[in-house]
C-alpha cells in the first residue's frame, strides 16, 4: 500500500521524526552555513514558465530517451553514499524501484551495498558514480569492477577536490564508517524501529571498499580509501585517461561553469552533469538552476546534459528541463521518502513527482517531455 504524500516537505518532516538526529542531519545538512543548499531550492521559485491554452494534451507521455536508452520518466535518483544508514534496506529498495519503474539509479562509490549487487537488483537500470581514490590502483580497480559488472554509464564526480566540513556532522560526531557512540544512546532509544532494524542488519559500511566474493580484484581497503582524503591532484588529463579506459558512456558530474563544460566535451565526456553537490561542498556556490541555462548555451542544443541540486517537486523537474537539462536526478527527497515510510514512502514520492510533472506539462501545452526543452518559454 502506497502511503499518502502531498509534498516532499511532508516526507522530510516524517523522516526527521523517524531517524535519529545524527542520521537525519547527515542527510539533511550541507557545508558552511548551508546557504548554498537554501539557494538551490529557493532559486527554483524564480524560474517562471509560460503556460499555453487550447492545446490538446489529453494524452501525455513522460517516456524519455537519454544516453541511448529508453526511460519511463525524465528523471532518476542521484548517487548518494551510505543509503542503508538512512533507512535499513534503502539501497535494495531503490534498486527494485529502478527495475520496476524504469528509471536510472545512481550508485555511489560509497554505497552501503556492492556495486555488483545493486546493478543485479536493478536489472541493469543503474549508473556507477566514481570518486577517484588516493591511489591509482583503487581508482582503476573500481572502474574495472564497474565494467566487469556490466555498467554502461560511468559518472566521474569532480567537485570534491577536498571534502568540505559539514557542521551538523561535526557537532554530532558523525563519521564514515559509521560508529554508534554513547552520547547518541538516548536518541537511538527514542527511534527504536531504525535502531533495532539497523542493529539486526548490521551497521552499514561502504561495501565497495572490498573486492566482491570470487573476484580477482584487489580489495579497495588495501589501497587505503578514505572518505575525507583530498583528491586535488586529479585534472583534465585524468579525465582524458579515464576516457581512454572506459568503453561506454562517460559523464562528468559537478560542472558549474560553461568553461568547464566545454573542456569536458574536449576531454571526451559523453554528457555533462550540472550540480553543486546539493550545497554540500561550497557554501558560496550559486544555485545550480541559475547556472544551467549558461551551460546549455555553451554546449549548444544537442549535447546531453544532466541536472541535480535543489529539486523538490515535479514542477522543479519541469523547470530544469525547460532551462536546458535533458535529464534530472533527484537526491535528498529519495532518502527522505525512504526514511518516512520505507519502500512505500519512495513509491509515494515517485507517484507524487510523476503526477506533478504530468500536470505541469498539461498547463504548458506539452504532450511529451522533449517539448519542455524545445518549446516552453522560461520567463
Amino acid at each position: 500500500m502506497i502511503m499518502k504524500c502531498f509534498s516532499v516537505s511532508d516526507l522530510q518532516a516524517k523522516a526527521r521524526r523517524n531517524m535519529p538526529r545524527m542520521v537525519f542531519d547527515a542527510l539533511d545538512g550541507a557545508t558552511g552555513n548551508e546557504a548554498a543548499s537554501r539557494r538551490n531550492t529557493a532559486a527554483f521559485e524564480e524560474v517562471c514558465l509560460q503556460g499555453r491554452v487550447l492545446v490538446n494534451v489529453e494524452d501525455r507521455s513522460l517516456k524519455t530517451r537519454f544516453l541511448g536508452e529508453e526511460w519511463q520518466m525524465p528523471f532518476g535518483v542521484a548517487p548518494m553514499g551510505m543509503g542503508n544508514l538512512f533507512w535499513p534496506g534503502a539501497d535494495q529498495a531503490l534498486a527494485r524501484a529502478a527495475r520496476d519503474r524504469g528509471f536510472p539509479l545512481g550508485v555511489s562509490t560509497m554505497s552501503s551495498t556492492s556495486l555488483e549487487e545493486i546493478l543485479k537488483q536493478s536489472d541493469g537500470n543503474a549508473w556507477f558514480q566514481l570518486y577517484a581514490g588516493e591511489s591509482d590502483a583503487l581508482t582503476q580497480g573500481l572502474v574495472s569492477r564497474a565494467a566487469q559488472a556490466g555498467y554502461r554509464t560511468l559518472i566521474l564526480t569532480a567537485d570534491v577536490p577536498a571534502l568540505a566540513p559539514r557542521r551538523r556532522d561535526q557537532r554530532n560526531g558523525f563519521t564514515v564508517p559509521f560508529r554508534l557512540r554513547p552520547r547518541q544512546f538516548v536518541d537511538f532509544c527514542l527511534h527504536p524501529k531504525w535502531s533495532l532494524t539497523t542493529l539486526m542488519r548490521g551497521i552499514p559500511k561502504p561495501r565497495n571498499m572490498s573486492a566482491p566474493e570470487g573476484s580477482e580484484t584487489s580489495p579497495s581497503s588495501e589501497t587505503g580509501f578514505r572518505r575525507e582524503a583530498g583528491r586535488g591532484r586529479f585534472d583534465w588529463q585524468f579525465l582524458s585517461e579515464l576516457r581512454s579506459k572506459w568503453p561506454h558512456q562517460l559523464v562528468l558530474k559537478g560542472v558549474m561553469s560553461p568553461e568547464d563544460a566545454k573542456m569536458a566535451v574536449s576531454a571526451g565526456a559523453d554528457a555533462v552533469y550540472v550540480s553543486n553537490h546539493g550545497g554540500r561542498q561550497l557554501d558560496s556556490a550559486p544555485a545550480a538552476i541559475s547556472v544551467l541555462p549558461k551551460v546549455r548555451e555553451a554546449l549548444g542544443p544537442d549535447f546531453p546534459l544532466i541536472f541535480d541540486s535543489g529539486v523538490r517537486s515535479g514542477e522543479d523537474i519541469a523547470r530544469a528541463l525547460a532551462s536546458g537539462a535533458d535529464f534530472v536526478m533527484v537526491g535528498r527527497p529519495a532518502l527522505y521518502a525512504l526514511g518516512a515510510g520505507g519502500s512505500s514512502g519512495f513509491d509515494a514520492l515517485l507517484q507524487l513527482l510523476i503526477n506533478e510533472l504530468s500536470t505541469v506539462m498539461a498547463q504548458l501545452g506539452c504532450r511529451h517531455t522533449r517539448e519542455l526543452n524545445e518549446t516552453v518559454r522560461v520567463l
